[in-house]
């Protein structure tokens, strides 16, 4: 199948006797991913196995095979889910009310001894490199992160999905079907997940449709969202270094810039007030 980025994705039918076809996804993570986790498909049908439990819309795990011996790499097969990635909603409100909610249900699910296997979160930014991207006011989110490093976790740690945003979205009749893509998922502050979701908001929505999705998310919390724009930072250094390779026409690549300063320049001046 198309679209898939870190893992080379299969789809597959099964025909059962006296029922109908049984539609699945094959996923076989790609040599960058096993070398971040060896056990990545192991622990991809565990966390979907959790999720489940907790009532999160996520594909449902049948099966996962490390030994090779059916495929050359490590496979996990999943159901397939009938729906799309939405990028342009016709219903925005309903779009980012069932967005900011399965994002909330996420966070519902604590850190516990379940998901220990999950890596943790950490101070979210991660080592200053050789080259800053200047263009993306790298080196100004890095200086106001280590002065603002938060000392002591405000809020309860709880499941991440790591890469929320509404290309691992599918819907199906307007309503959320799943969230997919799950390789980066952790265990953290949930205002990591929320920074980065806001990002990803903005990028493709707009200012508007950010405010809105996180009004609707924080109305559904009881988290503390005073380090807000420490996480929001943490967001805003993924793309750098890196936009200029995501194969974007030069009219939206600019506007992505533009969007990126704009957030960065807000979420400096909310540190700066403290």
């Amino acid at each position: 199948m198309t679209g898939g980025v870190s893992a080379q994705v299969t789809a597959l039918e099964v025909e059962r006797p006296g029922e109908p076809p049984l539609k699945l996804i094959a996923r076989q993570h790609g040599a960058i991913d096993r070398a971040g986790n060896p056990h990545i498909a192991r622990d991809e049908h565990r966390l979907l196995t959790i999720a489940c439990s907790h009532g999160l819309a996520v594909p449902k795990p049948y099966f996962v095979d490390e030994s090779c011996e059916l495929f050359t790499d490590p496979v996990v097969v999943i159901a397939f889910i009938e729906g799309e990635t939405v990028f342009e909603p016709v219903e925005r409100a309903g779009y980012l009310s069932q967005m900011a909610a399965e994002l909330a249900r996420i966070h519902g699910v604590p850190a516990s001894a379940e998901l220990s296997f999950l890596p943790e979160q950490g101070r979210g930014f991660g080592e200053r490199p050789a080259t800053l991207d200047e263009s993306m006011s790298e080196g100004r989110i890095r200086e106001a992160l280590e002065r603002a490093r938060p000392v002591e976790p405000v809020n309860p740690a709880t499941l991440l999905h790591g890469d929320f945003w509404p290309g691992n979205i599918l819907w199906r009749d307007g309503e959320l079907a799943a969230v997919i893509d799950w390789e980066d998922a952790k265990t953290g502050d949930p205002l990591s997940d929320l920074g980065s979701a806001r990002l990803e908001m903005l990028f493709a929505l707009g200012e508007d449709a950010m405010r809105e999705f996180t009004a609707r998310y924080v109305s559904l919390t009881s988290l503390d969202v005073g380090a807000l724009p420490y996480w929001d930072l943490c967001a805003a250094l993924r793309p750098c270094s890196a936009l200029a390779t995501w194969g974007l026409d030069p009219q939206t690549e600019l506007r992505l810039r533009e969007r990126h300063r704009w957030f960065v320049d807000e979420a400096l001046r909310a540190l700066a007030r403290g």
